[in-house]
C-alpha cells in the first residue's frame, strides 16, 4: 500500500478561528486534488497559543471537529492536527484523529512545554494513540513530545507504520528539529510527517521546514520558511523490505534496558 502524505504548512493567526479555519478548508481541498489521502496540520492550528482567552476559542473546537469529519469524508481523507479542548479552567493540546468521516482516535498532549507555560494553561494527557485507520496503523505526537523518544518507540513497537507530528517549533531552535525528527524516523525504521508552523506568531517566530521522512532518515520532502504545502508518497513495501533488511526490532534486548 502507497500512502499520499501532505503538511499544510501556514501561519497560525493567533485568536482568529474563522481565519484559520478559512485557510485550512482552502488547503485541504486543494491537496485533496492532488489525489493526497493524509494530510497533517500545525500544533493548535485554530486558535494558536492564545492564552488570554484559550477556553473561549476551546469552545469552538466541537464544531470544528464536525466541520473536519464532514470534510473528511468529503474528500476522503485522513486529517491530522490538534486543537484545544476544553477541560475544566484550563484545556488539553488535543489531536482528533478524523478519517473518512469517523473519528479514528483521540491524544491529548503528554510533554508540556514548562519554559513557555504550557503547564499553566494546559493539562496533561496521559496515554498514548495509535490508530487503526483505513491507510493503516498511524501514531501520533504532538510538538514537545518528539523530544521524548520513548513515546514514538512506543508507538512503533505497537505497529506504527507513520508517525505524525503537528507542531509550533519556533526559532532558533531549526537543527534540534530537523535531527529529531529524522532520529525518530531511523530508529524507528518508520515515515514520519511532520508539519511546523512558519511567520511571526504573537512574539515566536516560526521557521516552518514541514518534513516527511522515509524510514531510512532520507527526506522525501521539506518545506522552507513561507506559507506552503508539501507531500510525498510513503510506499510501505519499502518500509517493510528495509526493515527485513536491518532486522532492528528482533535484534532488541528489552530484558537489558
Amino acid at each position: 500500500m502507497t500512502i499520499n502524505a501532505a503538511a499544510i504548512q501556514f501561519t497560525v493567526i493567533q485568536g482568529d478561528v474563522d481565519a484559520n479555519l478559512a485557510y485550512v478548508r482552502t488547503a485541504l481541498a486543494r491537496v485533496a486534488a492532488t489525489a493526497v489521502n493524509l494530510v497533517v496540520l500545525p500544533e493548535m492550528w485554530s486558535s494558536g497559543f492564545a492564552y488570554k482567552n484559550l477556553n473561549e476559542q476551546a469552545e469552538r473546537t466541537a464544531g470544528i471537529v464536525t466541520e473536519l469529519l464532514d470534510l473528511s469524508r468529503e474528500l476522503k481523507l485522513v486529517i491530522v492536527g490538534s486543537l484545544p479542548e476544553p477541560n475544566g479552567d484550563k484545556v488539553f493540546n488535543t489531536i482528533f484523529l478524523v478519517d473518512n468521516g469517523r473519528l479514528a482516535g483521540v491524544y491529548r498532549k503528554l510533554h508540556l512545554f514548562s519554559l513557555l507555560g504550557e503547564d499553566r494553561a494546559f493539562d496533561r494527557g496521559d496515554t498514548s494513540l495509535l490508530a487503526d485507520t483505513s491507510l493503516g496503523k498511524i501514531g501520533v505526537i504532538i510538538c514537545y513530545d518528539l523530544r521524548f523518544p520513548e513515546l514514538s518507540r512506543r508507538l512503533a513497537l505497537e505497529g506504527a507504520q507513520v508517525i505524525c507530528v503537528p507542531a509550533q517549533w519556533p526559532k532558533p531552535r531549526q537543527e534540534h528539529w530537523r535531527t529529531l525528527l529524522r532520529a525518530r524516523a531511523i530508529e524507528n525504521q518508520l515515515f514520519v510527517v511532520a508539519c511546523n508552523s512558519c511567520g511571526r506568531i504573537g512574539k515566536l517566530d516560526f521557521f516552518g521546514m514541514s518534513m516527511i521522512i522515509d524510514p531510512k532518515g532520507d527526506l522525501l520532502a521539506e518545506a522552507e520558511e513561507s506559507e506552503t504545502e508539501i507531500s510525498a508518497a510513503l510506499d510501505m513495501q519499502t518500509m517493510e523490505a528495509w526493515r527485513t533488511q536491518i532486522p532492528c526490532f528482533s535484534d532488541r534486548r528489552p530484558e537489558c534496558y
